[in-house]
C-alpha cells in the first residue's frame, strides 16, 4: 500500500531499497488497484496476499494479458 504510486514504482525500479523486488529484479508494474481510504487498501492487500499465485496471475491477466509495464510514461524517472 502506498499513497504515492509513482514514487513507489520509481523506488522499486531504481532499487532504492532492498527486498523482494530488488532481490528478484522485478521492474514492471503489471497490476494495481486504487482505494479511497488506507483501511480499504490494507484490507484488500491482506486478501490478495492470502491467494495462491495462480489466482493472482489470473487477476493480472484479466486486465493486463500481456503483462505490460503500466508505469511507462508516468514520470521521466520511471523507465523500463
Amino acid at each position: 500500500m502506498t499513497s504515492n504510486l509513482v514514487t513507489r514504482v520509481h523506488d522499486h525500479k531504481s532499487k532504492t531499497y532492498g527486498g523482494h523486488t530488488a532481490k528478484y529484479n522485478i521492474d514492471r508494474l503489471v497490476y494495481f488497484e486504487e482505494y479511497g481510504t488506507a483501511m480499504e487498501a490494507i484490507r484488500r492487500e491482506k486478501e490478495l496476499k492470502g491467494w495462491l499465485r495462480s489466482r493472482k496471475t489470473e487477476l493480472i491477466e484479466a486486465v493486463n494479458p500481456t503483462w505490460e509495464d503500466l508505469s511507462v510514461g508516468w514520470d521521466s524517472s520511471v523507465t523500463t
